[in-house]
């Protein structure tokens, strides 16, 4: 019997090990001091749940890694693939100011707007990625502030981008949707994300209007009329100190509005957010008791008959289960640069959002060129999309490598550098870190509990 590498963790009563291939295993202590030992019975139940997940293999190392290519291939897909998302920040106005907001440097809101010049030099970029398939997404400050850039690029890209197929998203407050800008949308079926932070009361003083007033009412009227239109809207949570007491009634609201998804989302300490943390902010142990709270409601929804998930759960479950799942976030390496590049309103381009936000903040370290000066090439083969990748690698990350977490998390350079101005994260455990093994805790609970009903629930979550 050999060993394939695997990390672990005591977990409960149980020792919980995974791999490389995203696998797991719960092994009792006596069942994992034979597995050091390599003298499992591999005729028993557990040496063929270890032979079948790749933890062990009496093979050669050849037969065994020809075994499982295609397996480690399938979670690590996304390694193979070149930049599929394209974000295009048409304007940095915008009508709402939302205390965490991440798109100002949280002192003053610029009002600038992407141009055609600028929008047809970052297509012809875009247009240079080796991926067929592309994502197209309009950010912000509130892009349809600027919707007749949006209509320019996506008709410019209709008529230049040759054998690739492009899907379209643009991520609005929905407070000055129109049925111009409706019925364009349902001619290129565009995606459409908004917010909605809960319950009207919370969502208002997450996200008033910059002139004064919560924007609540106006959000739930225009995802009525988004439905009617027939476009699928969906919708992004974000957690402030507000929302801690109310976990319940935050996935409710989502219920009461007709959603199957809540993506329930920490503060990410950047822009207006950073500024403001000691009244808006929180420990990572305060978000996770919000987010637990939320899963058990949420799988109290479904055990009821209402089926509705949620996204960052449902990410980590299907990654649990061996599926490719291509979160930017969650990478190893991550997705900036190799996979999404966002212009900014200058023409200046970024590896990622969060290295447009720091730009924001008045700090271009993540920076990679200018719609002017630069082609797709130039761009990933620059020092920082070189550095973004290489430190972002978990298995070469002293504090993630053997993680037991490890295959299913992703470290994001930004905000560490933002944090700690090194893009390696130099406090192990910290905030982030904290966040998703929280999350993983409580998932990796739920499956040990082993409650059919419950599992019914987490399993239709991954599909």
């Amino acid at each position: 019997m050999k060993l394939n590498y695997f990390n672990f963790k005591p977990f409960e009563d149980k020792m919980l090990l995974t791999n490389d291939l995203g696998n797991y295993i719960f092994v009792s202590q006596g069942e994992f001091k034979h597995i050091v030992q390599r003298d499992v019975d591999l005729s028993s139940n557990v040496g063929q749940e270890l032979l079948q997940k790749g933890f062990v293999y009496d093979d050669t190392n050849l037969g065994f890694s020809s075994r499982l290519k295609f397996d480690l291939r399938e979670v690590k897909g996304y390694v193979n693939l070149a930049t599929s998302l394209h974000i295009f920040v048409v304007t940095t106005a915008c009508n709402a100011s939302c205390i965490y907001c991440q798109a100002n440097n949280g002192r003053k809101h610029s009002n600038l707007f992407m141009n055609r010049e600028i929008a047809q030099k970052a297509v012809d970029i875009a247009l240079q990625s080796p991926a067929h398939y592309l994502s197209f997404e309009f950010q912000g400050g509130e892009p349809l502030m600027n919707f007749e850039i949006i209509q320019y690029i996506v008709l410019y890209a209709e008529e230049h981008k040759g054998k690739h197929e492009i899907s379209y998203n643009v991520v609005t407050n929905l407070t000055l949707i129109t049925d111009e800008i409706l019925e364009f949308f349902q001619q290129y079926r565009f995606g459409i994300s908004t917010s909605v932070d809960g319950a009207e009361y919370v969502h208002d003083h997450n996200r008033p209007f910059r002139a004064g007033g919560g924007t609540f009412q106006k959000v739930v009227e225009a995802i009525h009329t988004v439905r009617a239109a027939g476009l699928h809207v969906g919708a992004i949570q974000t957690t402030t100190r507000a929302s801690l007491p109310y976990p319940k009634e935050t996935v409710s609201a989502y219920r009461d509005l007709g959603f199957d998804s809540i993506f329930v989302r920490p503060l990410t300490p950047l822009g207006k957010a950073t500024l403001n943390w000691n009244e808006i902010g929180y420990t990572p142990e305060e978000f996770i008791e919000f987010y637990t709270k939320a899963l058990e409601e949420l799988i109290h929804m479904n055990q009821n008959g209402y089926y509705i998930r949620e996204n960052h759960a449902s990410i980590l479950l299907s990654r649990m289960s061996g599926r490719f799942v291509n979160y930017m976030e969650l990478r190893s390496p991550c997705g900036a640069s190799v996979g999404q590049l966002a212009y900014y309103v200058d023409g200046n381009i970024f590896t990622c959002d969060e290295g447009r936000m720091l730009y924001e903040m008045g700090d271009d370290t993540f920076r990679l060129g200018n719609v002017f000066t630069s082609n797709y090439h130039d761009l990933i083969n620059s020092d920082a999309c070189k550095a973004v990748c290489s430190s972002s690698v978990l298995e070469t990350i002293p504090s993630c490598c053997d993680c037991v977490y490890q295959p299913y998390c992703g470290t994001c350079p930004v905000v560490n550098y933002a944090g700690h101005s090194d893009i390696i994260e130099k406090e192990p455990r910290g905030y982030r870190c904290k966040v998703y093994s929280g999350m993983l805790d409580y998932l990796f609970g739920k499956i040990l509990e082993s409650d059919a009903a419950v599992l019914d629930v987490l399993e239709a979550w991954s599909n």
